[in-house]
This record gives C-alpha cells, structure tokens and sequence, in this order.
C-alpha cells in the first residue's frame, strides 16, 4: 500500500466576491482558452473548461477598468512562443502587462491619472507583436510598446474619447466613438501618429423618429426603418435629437468588410460604410429586454446579444435566396428588402436584484460557440452552444426564419455521412455559411444536408463570496493524529446568516450552510466536522435582541439549537469561547452574566450570579489534567484486572457482579471519552483585573485574581499558547506574559483598539496575528518583536475585518472589498506561479508548458510515425525529455475532452483536418486562418485536378460550400461576385439621398449592372446641379459600341481623367469598355491595392485576376508594407502552393512549410519535378532539424528519412547514438 501523504503546504490564494461598478467592462476571453476579469482591484484569469479560478493577479492599487489577452496571429515557435499575456488598466491611468503562467510583470504603463476609457491589441502582428493601443481620458490615444513599455507615439483629438474599433480587415482603419460622434481615422500605422485628425460624422440618434412612440410590433420594425433612413450625417444635428450618449457600443462586423454595428438600448443599427447608410436594424419590442451589450461573429454572420437580465441570445442572419441573375438581367422582381437577424438561440435569464446585475459578457474567440457572463455579484457562468440535428419534417412552416443547415464540410473538408465528425466544435463546424445557396431537390441527393438547432447550455459556474462583513474561522490545527482525516477547511460567517466552508487546499467552495437569519458574528469549531456560530439580530428600543446560537455537524448538515428556547429578548452575545479540549464552552453576553455549557451534552453547567464581573476578554488555559486523569484510569482497570485474576475463587458471586459493572462502565467512558478533565480560563473585567477560574464536570472553582497592569488600558482580547499570555487593550498596547519566567513585558504599538489576538497553530510556533481598526500585524512571542504590519490606506487599499492563522505559516485577512486572502505570514500579496497549483480537475492549457514542451505536444498532436495508429500515451514513447515532463505532457493529454480524443485517435481524420484542430486547440489564429483557407482551396483545387467527369460536382460543390465572405477577397470569384451583387442591391432599396444614388450607380457600372445603372442616373432631378452630366452618362453607358474609334477615345479621356486626378471617373470609363485590367493597373499603381483586388475579382476572368493579384502579393511582401502573412493567404486562394511553400519556409515557419508541403504531396497539388524536389527536400531537412531541437527524434527520424539528399547527414547524426547503446 502506498504511504498516506497529506499535503499540509496550502499555496497563498485569495477567494474573490462581489465586482465594483467600474470593473464592468473589464473582461475578456484569450484566444489563449482563458477568460480573464477585473474584480475590485485584482485580476482573476479561470479556466472556460472546468471554471475553476487558475491565477489572481494582485498589483494594482485602483479598481481595474479594463483587460486584454494579446494576440496569437503569429508563428509561433522556440523564439517566439506560446505565452499568457495580459494588459490590464485601473482606474488611476496605469496599464500592468502580465506574464500570467508565472504571476510577475512584464511592463508598467503610465500616462495620466484618469481611468483608461479601451485599449487594444494590434491584430495585424507581422512587424511587432507588442503594440497596444490605449485610450487615456478625455481625448489622447496613445501606442505603446506593452514589452518595453516605451511610447511610441501620442495623438489628441477634439472630443473626448468613449471607445474605438479595429477595422479586422484593413489595418490601417480604426473608428472612434466620440461623445459627439464617430470619428473614422483611415491612416492608421505603427510607425507614426495618424496625420489627420479624422472624418467626423455625426449620428442622429434613431429615437428622434417617431415610430418609436408607438408600439413596435415585429413587422412594424420594417415600417421603423424606414423613418431610420438617415443616420449618418456629416452636418452636426441639431441639440433636441442628438442622444449619442444613449449609444452604448461601435463595432465593425468581422464576418464582412465595410459594416459596422451600433448598439442602443433598444436596437441595433447595421451600417454598410460604402453608403454610411442603415442596412438592417433589430429593434425590441415594447415589452422585450433592453440590450447591453453585443458580440458580433467572424466564422458566420451572427451576433451574440446580451440584454438586462442576464439573458444571452444568438442571432444569425437570414440567408436571402441567391441572386443568380446573369448580368444584365432584370433582377429579382423583390430583391431582399434589408439585413435580417433571426433570434436562433437564447440562455436563461437570471434574478435581478438591487445587487445583482449581469455586468458583461464575452465570446470565445477560437470557436465562438460559447460565451461567458459576468455577474456583479461575481458569478461566472458559462453558456455553450449545442447543435441538434433535427428531421426535415419536424420544421414548423409557419417560423419566418429560414432554416439552418449543418456544413458539408467538417475541419475544412467535406465529409461522408457515416464519418466522424464533431459539430459543436466550433460555429462554422455547426451551421453552414451564408454563401451555401439553399439546398434544392438534387443537391439533397447529393450532399448530406441537416437541418439543425442550436440552444445554450449552462457548462460552468464559478460563484464568489458574498458582500461583507463577514466572520472567518479556520478550523483545529493539523496533529499526528487527525492527519488522515484532516481538511483544511474555513468557516466563513456572512451577513446574510449562511456560514460558507471552504477548502482551502483547492479554494474551492465545500460547504454552504443556511443556519441563521442575520448576520453571523462569531463562529468556534468544536471539532475536525462540527463548529458552533452565532447570530444577534438587531436590538430593540429596549436594546435587547434575539440571539441564534447553532451547534452544526459539517458532514450531515444537522444543524441544533445549542441553547436550546432560549435566546429571545435578551442582551446580545458578545463571544463565544469553546475549552482547548472542546468539552465547555464559554458564552459572554453584553448586560448579562456569563454562561458556562457542556459542548459534548449541551447542557448548562452553570450561569453566573448578577453579581458577577463583566468580562471585557476571555481565554480558555491550554492546560488541562486529561492526562493525569487518564493514568488514574488506567490504574484502577490494572488494579481490577489484577485483583480477578489473583483471587478468582475466593470471591464472592457478589463482588464479582460489581467488579463487571465497574468494567462496563469504565469501557463505555472509554468508547465516548467521557471523562471530564479539569479546565481553566482566564478573564478580565472592566477595571483590568485578571480572574482565573476552573471548571470540573459541573463545579466552577475560583482560584487567582491577578490585580491589574497599571501601563494597559481596558483589556480587550487576551490569547493563551503554552506558556505565554498575550493581552491586547483598548489604545493598542500588547502585554506579553512569560509564566514560566513569571515575567511580562507591555508594548505600545500606537494603533488604537486591538481587536483580535490568534495564535498561530504548530507545536513551538509562538507567533501571533494581531488586528486593529487600521490593519494587521504578526508578532513573535518568544523573541517580542514584530514580524511585518499591513497598514489600510498606506500599503492595500482595504480595511482588514477579520483575521485568522491557518497554519504555521500562513495567515488569512477577510477584507472589506469582499475578499478573503490567504498570506505568507509577510503579509505581502503575491501572484503565484500557476503550475504550482493544486486544482481538482486537470486544466488544457499547453501555454503553461516551457517553450519546448508545448511545441513537442503539438508535434506530437500532429504527427506519429512510429505506428499506424494514433495513441495519446506519450508516456511509453522513447522521448528524450525528462520524465518529469513527460508527466507533464500526459497530463495535457489527459484533459483534453473524450469527443477530441475520438477524432485524434480517428484514422479516417487526416492531417489536414488534424493540423486544423491543433490550431483550435493551441488557439492559435495565424495557425487557424492559414489552414483554414488552406483545407479549403486544396480540396477544391484537388478535385478540378481529378478526372473530368467530376467538373460538374466540383462546380456544384463550389456552389454549396464557398469559403465564408468573412475572407473577404480571399474567396471565389463567383460567390464574391453573388455577394457585391447583393450588397449594392440592399444599398439600392435602402437609399434617400442624391449622394447616395449616385454611390449605388458607379458601383453597378463597376460591377457591369449597366442597365440598372441607367436606371438611377435618369432619376436625377432637373434642380440638381448634376442633372445634365447624368444625363449624359446614361447616354454614353446605353451606346458604348464596341466600335475602335470610340473604344480608343473613351480610353483616351480615362487615362487623361486618372493622370489629372480624377482617378474614380477613370476606372469607371476603363471598365465601361471592359478594360478592367488596365483600370485594375491604374488603381495599383495610385495605391489603391484594395479596390484594385476587388474591381478584379468581380470584373476579370481567373488569369487576368490572378495577375492583378500577384501583384498586389508582391507588394504586400514588400519591407514597407510588412504583410506577409496576407500574403500567403492571397497566394493560397489563387493555388500557387509551390509558391506558399517557398515563402514559408524563407519566413523560417518551418513546421508549418513542411505540414503544407505533406499535404499537398498527399492531394496531388504541388508537381513533382526536380525543381520542387529541391524544396521538398530542404523543408523536410529543416523541420527534421527542428523537431530534434524540441527532442522529438522519432519524428526528426521521419521527416529527415523523407529529405532525400538534404536530409541524409542529419539522419546518420540522428541513428548514431541508438547504436552506440546498442553496442554497450
């Protein structure tokens, strides 16, 4: 049998409660796994999985205000690795940067001493990944480098500042939420400050209309809108209808380019930028919930909405029917009116109290089907999304949705019916995008489409303690002989009655106990499972009140009234002391004798006479004559024994029968240890005299008084270990008795009243915890000095209400801001290193590695050459680690849930599929959109390679399964041509100005739409200025012959317009007579990259388009411009693998160029010849080598083995040392 360990080491912790007001918004969920929120003025970083709290990061002095993980959107390896960073900003301006895994700080930021109003992260991480953008109050924004701490640039702008959005596709955007308006800055870098001071434009607010007075009913938010037209407008509005403080959040929706979100109360406002015009609003009825918040999604177009109460709803867009017009035609006779977000899915709300309010809520980033919801009560509950597959005929017809469909593909690649898939794994894995056309009858039959529903479910809840005061109590010390049943648990009495227990091994809640019905004032464990507390309610006029005096037994949850019918109208109890051996205890009352109890029969011994002292503290003596009494015992059994033994024939059958009893008797007492050893106590009364009684059974002796010290004050706690007495009074003087030396000594400590004196526990330990109105201090006894002092005001910013030791090294402070903390006994609040932690359930998180373990885990995810089968045991693998993180490794692997486990063990699962999930699992997003674009186009350009009989399926598969248009201008040309199309349609309806008519006009010629164009140009007025050159317009679009003189002249005049500035006007004339390459070209080379790439995909056939974005690739690799991993992703779409592969591995990504290269050898994309043999070759070498820095040599073996030439000395160096063994 394995030796019985008990972990007596409890790690520093701190158990948190309610939020403050101002840590509202301070949350946010890491791409790292990990949600992390401001509570009080600590940073608390739990785990999404398990909800159980993995680091507490105690520094700053104010409240936190805001939190930030950084981003992952880079390669990762030894150099640069996976790593827990964490800004945070309070309320006094400063911004701590914190490596999480180990607790320490990277950087402290400050700039002013106002709270921070947002920062952020820079997402585009190519050139650094160190830069964070802040607001400082009212009007600064500021870039910092948050590894150094330095300032790279500082702008300051008119209005004051409540927030700002990232464009998340264009790095060079960013929008301002100003308390006038919005603030659009298109010239944003790094390197320098924005040079603009930025468009200004200004909302008029959407409750000005007037349809909000009357009810809206659901179809009436169609009949709002329209009153909605204009929101957007450059004129500042006048004062009766700007509301824009009622704006409560601005974001630009990552699932497409160019539309931006606005939260109100009451809706939300959808704006396509192109027009700065509402394109959709989701308004709430009357009798709905306010929202406060909202997350809009980037793998599908949805929007994770939180309203008042706590309830978190998930809204998709409804898929409009495609528009598969031709060019030219008429188009759909009801082309989709606006932007519709059907309500799919929705948590449960919470109860609301005066106390209780949902303060925020965030997303998971990686997989955005689960979001969290912060508490102001400091719950934590997490909601995740589960998809059902449903029957086709279970659809209620009558729903105005439309339905969802499951994706043809699962991590990237379409799967069979029967194969293994997991659909919740992440959003896109479980709802189909909106690019998937609707299934009609034949593509049923050739594709496996499911219908499905989504609803939340409640995976987690971490709840905090409740709001002071509270009472704490740790229970009996550890001894040798209670060691193998012993929990260090910790009573804590709260102001609502109910007394929490906690672990504190785990710090996690044990135990929540109502027993009374107000506020708990003292709590004494009378065993290892059992405590008494007591509860006073308020006094009457009389200033008599109730006392509750409950005796509890932990394991049942039995909970007796100690004192038995009494306890009403009397004056209130001041404290209860329980004996050192738990056998009396002492009950002192304000106005009222003392009262002494048998704790084992809860009975009263003996009430004190009126004339009585009153006790001002009292302590019961840790002598006792147990001992003795249990000798005298043991005697008297021998003596018995012995006189039996000696002369049993002589006796008489008399004396025989006592002896019996007498045997009985001393057997029972034994069994329930009922002898009852002599105790003593010590008290004071007011004048300072000490009284020392003893207490025997039901006799109370009085045996010394002690006259009183004339240097203390009115004593208010006395405390007793040993041999030595301490005594605190009411001017904060301490007076320490040696008895044995029969010397005391008294120190004035100048800190007013001392409340409470506790020892700490351990055989010899002397030190004590003192705590006063203003804070703590530790003293040693034996040598009478002070070990460290906390101070309220000067070094924590909170008042110290209880106090407690809870072993010999450790002390614990409950405080007011609602937390308890468990301390060295330096009393100094430290983070600790979270690997160090002793959790119940184990955490994934391969960020608490070492650099090289957590990048030979994601080896080892991947790829397994030593079998057919995947195993996840590393444990018997030959790996050159030491075994300590082996164990470590194992550990990781053990906590990934049972479904993943499936798949990785899953044969049929390939690699790409593989690398797809290793990126979820590691979030790792640069991971995550390359192989997500990869799978995608490496699957679709695979099969036009295959025979020809499948064109029409791949065509048809290209149909149904598009890249999402959150990839913008990496999609397929077709699906981004059908998505421009409609967007210009919906920006047609929705028009209500010349300006913007004229916008939706030049997008249509852009897009070749030249009748509708000719539509819009004749609407012009005859008052409008621009009447006549319209006119003219729609003549030349309608005769534009394909005659050379006219081409020529037309040409002609574009490239003089473009050479004279009129750039816009020219592209229109170039793609008028189908020279949209020439356009594209011109855009190119004014800097217009974007338009360029997007006037190609929608104008060009594939080799024109793929020119145009060659070039647009090269420049993007080019120093200045620094955006190489878009780069790779454009290259990608347009299937130049080889060329991928190449630039990966001179971008020195050597495990991902030679993952890439694998599994395009595997689908045939990259032509063999000897060229790309050379790189094959020299990207396998280099990964071998790679994989044999991080000590994976079975897999440097495999990959240096499949570099041919290039790999054929590492491969010698890597068999040698396995023969060298061999031979000794």
């Amino acid at each position: 049998m394995l030796p019985y360990t008990v972990n007596i080491r409890l790690s520093a912790r701190t158990l948190t409660g309610a939020l403050s007001a101002q840590n509202k918004g301070a949350v946010d969920w890491g791409w790292q796994g990990l949600i992390a929120y401001g509570c009080q003025s600590l940073v608390l970083v739990i785990d999404s999985n398990t909800a159980q709290t993995v680091q507490v990061l105690e520094r700053h002095k104010t409240t936190v205000v805001k939190v930030k993980w950084a981003k992952e959107n880079y390669h990762h390896n030894i150099g640069s690795p996976y790593s827990l960073r964490l800004a945070s900003a309070d309320a006094s301006g400063k911004i701590i940067v914190w490596d999480v895994a180990t607790g320490t700080v990277r950087c402290e930021i400050q700039e002013h001493t106002k709270p921070i109003q947002d920062m952020q992260w820079l997402w585009n991480q190519d050139a650094s990944r160190d830069l964070l953008l802040a607001v400082h109050p009212p009007n600064y924004i500021v870039l910092w480098n948050a590894d150094t701490g330095t300032k790279l640039w500082k702008k300051s702008y008119a209005e004051n500042i409540l927030s700002f959005s990232f464009d998340p596709f264009d790095p060079s955007q960013i929008t301002l939420l100003t308390s006038e308006g919005i603030v659009f800055i298109s010239d944003f870098s790094p390197s320098k400050a924005p040079a603009s001071s930025g468009k200004k434009v200004y909302i008029s607010s959407p409750h000005s209309s007037p349809s909000h007075n009357k009810l809206v009913a659901a179809t009436g938010a169609k009949k709002a809108l329209d009153k909605v037209k204009i929101l957007i407008t450059n004129e500042k509005p006048s004062a009766e209808s700007v509301t824009l403080n009622e704006c409560l959040q601005l974001s630009y929706l990552p699932s497409k380019r160019n539309y931006m979100l606005l939260l109100y109360p009451r809706e939300i406002l959808i704006l396509d930028l192109e027009v700065n015009q509402t394109v959709g609003v989701i308004a709430i009825e009357r009798t709905g919930i306010p929202f406060l918040q909202v997350i809009p999604c980037f793998q599908r177009d949805g929007l994770f909405c939180l309203h008042e109460n706590g309830c978190i709803t998930l809204r998709v867009r409804r898929s409009n029917i495609s528009i598969t017009n031709t060019p030219n035609e008429d188009p759909d006779p009801d082309p989709v009116q606006e932007l519709i977000y059907d309500l799919r899915s929705q948590s449960d709300a919470i109860r609301v109290t005066k106390t209780v309010r949902p303060f925020s809520m965030v997303c998971c980033p990686v997989n955005e089907n689960s979001a969290a919801l912060i508490v102001s009560d400091g719950r934590v509950m997490i909601w995740e999304l589960k998809s059902t597959i449903s029957g086709r005929n279970l659809r209620n017809s009558n729903s105005g949705a439309s339905p969802l469909y499951s994706p043809v593909a699962f991590c990237g690649i379409p799967v069979a019916a029967f194969q293994n898939k997991l659909p919740d794994l992440s959003l896109d894995n479980m709802i189909a995008g909106q690019g998937a056309t609707a299934p009609g009858e034949e593509q049923l039959k050739n594709y496996f489409f499911q219908e499905v529903h989504l609803k939340f479910l409640l995976t987690g809840l971490l709840s905090g303690l409740p709001l002071p005061p509270f009472a704490i109590r740790m229970c009996p010390p550890l001894t040798t002989k209670n060691i193998k049943q012993y929990q260090p648990l910790l009573a804590v009495g709260t102001s609502n009655g109910s007394v929490l227990v906690y672990n504190l091994t785990s710090g996690l809640l044990h135990k929540e106990l109502s027993i009374h019905s107000c506020e708990v004032k003292g709590i004494e464990w009378t065993s290892l499972t059992g405590f008494l507390s007591f509860a006073t309610s308020t006094p009457n006029n009389l200033g008599l009140v109730r006392n509750e005096l409950q005796l509890v037994d932990l394991p049942t949850g039995k909970s007796i009234a100690f004192r038995g019918e009494r306890g009403n109208d009397e004056p209130a109890i001041e404290m209860i002391k329980v004996s050192h051996l738990k056998q009396y205890l002492a009950v002192v009352f304000k106005d009222k004798p003392l009262e002494l109890w048998d704790v084992r029969t809860c009975t009263l011994l003996r009430e004190m006479s009126k004339n009585f002292p009153t006790v001002t503290a009292l302590e019961w003596s840790p002598t006792h004559n147990l001992k003795s009494l249990r000798k005298k015992q043991l005697a008297a059994r021998e003596a018995i024994a012995r006189q039996t033994v000696v002369s049993d024939t002589e006796l008489s059958s008399v004396e025989s029968s006592v002896i019996s009893l007498l045997q009985e008797a001393e057997s029972k007492s034994e069994l329930s240890q009922n002898i009852s050893a002599r105790e003593h106590f010590v008290f004071t009364d007011t004048d300072g005299q000490v009284y020392h009684l003893t207490v025997e059974g039901n006799s109370v002796k009085d045996s010394a008084r002690i006259p009183p010290d004339g240097s203390m004050g009115s004593v208010t706690c006395i405390a007793w270990k040993g041999d030595t007495l301490v005594l605190g009074d009411v001017d904060g003087n301490l007076n320490f008795w040696d008895l044995k030396a029969r010397v005391s000594r008294g120190i004035p400590t100048h800190r007013s009243w001392v409340r409470k004196i506790r020892f700490a526990p351990g055989k010899g330990n002397q030190k004590v915890i003192t705590m006063y109105n203003d804070g703590a201090e530790v003293w040693d006894t034996k040598e009478v000095q002070m070990v460290s002092s906390l101070r309220s005001g000067r070094n924590v910013n909170f008042r110290i209400l209880d106090v407690d030791c809870c072993t010999s090294d450790k002390v614990i402070l409950a405080s007011d801001d609602g937390c308890i903390r468990v301390l060295e006994t330096t009393m100094k609040s430290t983070c600790f290193r979270m690997d160090e932690q002793v959790l119940t359930e184990p955490v994934w998180c391969p960020y608490l590695l070492v650099p090289r373990a957590s990048l030979a885990l994601k080896a080892f995810l991947l790829h397994q050459p030593w079998n057919d089968k995947c195993t996840l045991d590393i444990l018997h693998i030959d790996y050159p680690e030491n075994e300590n993180i082996k164990n470590l490794l194992q550990k990781q692997l053990n906590s990934l849930s049972n479904d993943i486990k499936k798949l990785v063990l899953d044969p049929e699962f390939t690699l790409l599929q593989r690398c797809l999930l290793v990126a979820r699992l590691y979030g790792d997003e640069s991971e995550l959109h390359f192989w997500s674009v990869a799978s995608h186009y490496l699957h679709s350009f695979s099969q036009e390679k295959a025979p020809t009989a499948k064109t029409a399926d791949s065509l048809q598969e290209k149909l149904i399964n598009p890249l999402d248009i959150c990839y913008d201008i990496l999609c397929e040309n077709s699906y981004f041509q059908k998505f421009q199309l409609e967007r210009v349609h919906l920006q047609e309806v929705k028009r209500s100005t010349y300006d913007h008519t004229r916008k939706c006009a030049d997008q249509l010629l852009l897009l070749g739409q030249t009748d509708r164009a000719v539509q819009l140009l004749l609407e012009t007025s005859a008052e409008n200025p621009h009447y006549y050159c319209d006119s003219l317009k729609a003549c030349l679009v309608t005769t534009v012959t394909s005659s050379g003189p006219s081409q020529s002249t037309i040409k002609l005049v574009a490239t003089n317009m473009i050479a004279n500035g009129k750039l816009a006007e020219g592209v229109q004339l170039l793609s008028l007579i189908d020279k949209a390459a020439d356009a594209c070209r011109y855009l190119q080379t004014y800097g217009e990259w974007n338009r360029a790439a997007w006037l190609a995909k929608v104008r060009l056939n594939s080799e024109e388009c793929a020119d145009v974005l060659k070039r647009w690739v090269d420049h993007l690799c080019s120093p200045q411009v620094n955006q190489k991993s878009k780069a790779i992703l454009v290259l990608l779409s347009l299937g130049c693998f080889t060329r991928v592969a190449e630039m990966l591995h001179s971008m020195r990504y050597f495990d991902r160029a030679a993952l890439f290269v694998e599994v395009c050898l595997k689908y045939g994309t990259i032509e063999v010849n000897e060229d790309t043999n050379k790189l094959i070759h020299v990207v396998f070498a280099d990964y071998a080598r790679s994989l044999k820095t991080l000590g994976f040599k079975q897999g440097a073996i495999l990959f240096a083995s499949k570099a041919g030439g290039a790999g054929k000395d590492l491969l010698n160096e890597l068999k040698q040392p396995k023969e060298e063994v061999t031979e000794e």
